[in-house]
C-alpha cells in the first residue's frame, strides 16, 4: 500500500510541476488522470521493489553527492588528456563482477561507470559486467571495488 501512495504522490507531484497549471479543475483532472494510471499499474502488478524501488530513496542523499564527485573528478581527467595531448590514453575493454543481488542494484552499477566519463558499460550478462575504459588509471578505478561496493550499500537489504 505504501508503494502505490508514493507513486500517487510522486505522479502528482511531476504532473504539478510539468503542468503549471494550478486551476481547481485542472488539479481535480490530474488527481483523476494518476488515480487512474495508479490502478492500471496496480492492476499490472508492476509496483514492486524493482518497478518503484521507495526503499532506496533515502540513501539518495548519501550516494548522489558522491557520484557527483566521482563524475567531476573523471571530467576533469578526460578534459586534462584531451586538452594534454602528452598525457597517455590506453583504451581498453575488460570485465568486472558486481556483487548487487538486483537488477536495479546492476542497473545502478553500470550506469553509474556510463556516467562516468572515461568508462562505459558495454554489456551487462548476469554478475558481470564489460567495461571500455580510456585510460589504465580509470580501468583501475573502475576494479578496485570501490564503486561496486558503494553501489551495494545503496542498493541495500530488498
Amino acid at each position: 500500500m505504501i508503494r502505490y501512495a508514493s507513486l500517487a504522490l510522486a505522479l502528482m507531484g511531476i504532473w504539478l510541476l510539468l503542468s503549471g497549471h494550478y486551476d481547481p479543475l485542472l488539479i481535480s483532472l490530474g488527481v483523476v488522470s494518476v488515480g487512474v494510471t495508479v490502478w492500471i499499474a496496480a492492476r499490472l502488478n508492476v509496483v514492486d521493489h524493482e518497478g518503484h524501488p521507495i526503499h532506496i530513496v533515502l540513501r539518495l542523499f548519501t550516494y548522489f553527492p558522491w557520484l557527483f564527485w566521482e563524475i567531476v573528478k573523471s571530467n576533469v581527467d578526460v578534459a586534462r588528456r584531451v586538452l594534454s595531448p602528452s598525457l597517455p590514453v590506453s583504451p581498453r575493454v575488460f570485465t568486472v563482477d558486481s556483487s548487487q543481488k538486483t537488477s536495479v542494484g546492476r542497473t545502478i552499477y553500470a550506469n553509474s561507470i556510463t556516467l562516468t566519463p572515461g568508462t562505459v558499460t558495454i554489456d551487462v550478462i548476469g554478475g558481470r559486467l564489460e567495461v571500455h575504459a580510456l585510460t589504465t588509471e580509470s580501468a583501475e578505478e573502475v576494479k578496485s571495488g570501490r564503486m561496486d561496493a558503494r553501489v551495494t550499500r545503496f542498493e541495500g537489504e530488498t
